[in-house]
This record gives structure tokens, C-alpha cells and sequence, in this order.
């Protein structure tokens, strides 16, 4: 029987997204066979690595946000030697920082949206960008602290003092229309999603964990052509970071003048929610892919040093 640790929790923003998708990854694991260590993380790094003191088979990395998704656990467990799932230290950290994503997507030929990153403060002293415009953290996920600034709201003063996420923010251009995504599972893109927000005006954090507070449609009914691009390039951009085991693409879908209308990739998320909600574990069962041996398949994909 194969012993694996499962990280949750964490110290970042998505703290308690991390402790759900923790805690259904658990009882998965348990349900696939397999002999599950659950280390609850908090901001003590010892009381971790003694956690894992006797070394397992392989850590189920379910931590979420900055320090569990960003490189930094995944380095450790480098130095430790302890395969884990997910994405290694590089694209990890790549894909955490979300300027540094869009230039590399950029390069290889991947549509995204116009923007820059900008200081706070040139940010409240005018728009960066024409209006309508998003903002957003540089490395935050589960759509902390995104805003969305429209012409005669008045909001981009108090945006830019309410920042509390670093000096810089990344602003672009807002698209229109539909909210897709994409889950890949190693080099296959799995299905496309459209993702109906009723929580708010977009897909943010209300509407990605409450109750409630999306719909999603799969696979999502859009152009023919649009489908197939969608999952081309969510297998593109999983392959342009370096990414291994599952990742989901977001999407924006602007078919306001009619289809086939403008798909743009908005980021890549190298660890998927894993809760109720989440979008990856619904896309595997589409494909007749349970939870558990969606679980199970992670862990034997897991590695070190990659």
C-alpha cells in the first residue's frame, strides 16, 4: 500500500478553499486503497517537514494560494526528496506570477488579453488603460482581489487605495461575453466548461465556492471551432510552463458580435480546486473519471525535482 501525506490548508488567502479540497482529496485517497497521512499547514515550516518525518511515499500537495502553489512547498519537498503531485518549483512559481505567464503565453503564439502591470499609485492617479478594464493581484488566485473598472463607476481611486496586494497590479483590457475553462490531465485537455456566475457580475471567489453560486454547462455549447481552440490551447499552455499532472485554463469568450467569436486565455491554475464546486473533478467524471481515481491518478504521477 502506497503512504501519502496530503498538505492542506495553508497560510494563504485561499486557506479555507485548500482545507475543502483537503479534506475530499482524504477520504478520496482512502476510498482508492491507499494509506493517507492528512498535515493540516499552518505557518510553522519545522512542524511540516517533522510531519513528514516518516517520509512517505508521496505528498498529495492540496494547498492553495501563495507558499502552497507558488514554488515555495514544492521546493522543499525538492530538498526533502518526496515525490509530490502537481507542478514542479519552475512553472509553479511561472504560473503563479501571472505577468510572467502572459509573456511567456505571449511567446509561444497563445491569444491573450491586452494589458501591463502598473504601480498602485499610477493606478490612482489615472486609467492605465482605456475603460473598461480589469485589475487584478500579480499573484493571487481563486480571483482575490480582482476588480472590474467601467466607465462613469468612479472606482478606480478606491481600487488603487484599498490595494493590498504589493506595489504593482496587473490591469487589462476587460473582454466581454462567456467564462470558459479547461482542465488538462497531463497532455489531455479533458472538456470545455462554461461557467455561469450567478453570485456576481463574474466568476469570482462568492461565485466559485458558495452554494450556489455558479452553473456550469458540460461541455459548454459554443462554436464547433471554438471548442477545439480552447482545448488546443489549454494543452498549449499547460506545455509552454513546463506544468505536469492537472491544470485548468481560464478563458474569456467574446461572441457579442456572433460566433466564432474571440477566445482569450486569461491564466493557467497549476492547482485546481478540488472541492464540491471545483471544475477539474467535474470534467473527469464527464469523461467517466471518479473523484478517487482521479485522486489515484495524481499521486502516480507524482515526482520530485521536475
Amino acid at each position: 500500500m502506497t503512504r501519502v501525506a496530503v498538505l492542506y490548508g495553508g497560510i494563504s488567502s485561499e486557506r479555507e478553499v485548500s482545507l475543502n479540497s483537503g479534506r475530499m482529496v482524504i477520504a478520496a485517497l482512502r476510498e482508492a486503497g491507499f494509506e493517507v497521512v492528512p498535515i493540516e499547514v499552518g505557518d510553522d515550516l519545522g512542524a511540516t517537514i517533522a510531519a513528514l518525518t516518516p517520509r512517505p511515499d508521496a505528498v498529495f500537495n492540496a494547498l492553495h494560494g501563495r507558499f502552497g502553489e507558488d514554488g515555495a512547498i514544492q521546493g522543499v519537498l525538492d530538498l526533502l526528496g518526496i515525490p509530490y503531485t502537481h507542478s514542479g518549483v519552475r512553472a509553479s512559481a511561472v504560473a503563479m506570477d501571472k505577468a510572467v505567464a502572459k509573456a511567456l503565453f505571449a511567446a509561444a503564439g497563445l491569444p491573450i488579453a491586452a494589458g501591463r502591470t502598473v504601480d498602485i499609485d499610477a493606478l490612482a492617479a489615472a486609467d492605465p488603460i482605456p475603460l473598461p478594464y480589469v485589475v487584478k493581484p500579480v499573484n493571487e488566485g481563486s480571483s482575490v482581489g480582482v476588480e472590474i473598472v467601467r466607465a462613469g463607476d468612479n472606482r478606480r481611486a478606491e481600487v488603487a487605495q484599498g490595494w493590498k496586494f504589493g506595489r504593482e497590479a496587473l490591469v487589462e483590457e476587460y473582454i466581454p461575453g462567456r467564462e470558459l475553462t479547461v482542465a488538462v490531465m497531463g497532455d489531455r485537455a479533458l472538456a470545455v466548461t462554461e461557467i455561469l456566475a450567478d453570485a456576481g457580475v463574474f466568476y469570482d471567489y462568492e461565485s466559485k465556492y458558495a452554494n450556489g453560486g455558479s452553473r456550469h454547462i458540460v461541455p459548454a455549447q459554443v462554436h464547433p471551432a471554438i471548442y477545439a481552440q480552447a482545448l488546443e490551447v489549454a494543452v498549449a499552455a499547460h506545455r509552454a510552463l513546463g506544468c505536469r499532472g492537472a491544470t485548468r485554463c481560464d478563458f474569456r469568450y467574446d461572441d457579442t458580435a456572433g460566433e466564432p467569436g474571440r477566445l482569450v486565455l486569461l491564466e493557467i491554475n497549476t492547482q485546481p480546486g478540488l472541492t464540491p464546486t471545483s471544475l477539474l473533478p467535474e470534467q473527469a467524471a464527464h469523461l467517466g473519471i471518479d473523484f478517487p481515481a482521479l485522486c489515484a491518478w495524481m499521486v502516480e504521477n507524482a515526482a520530485c525535482r521536475v
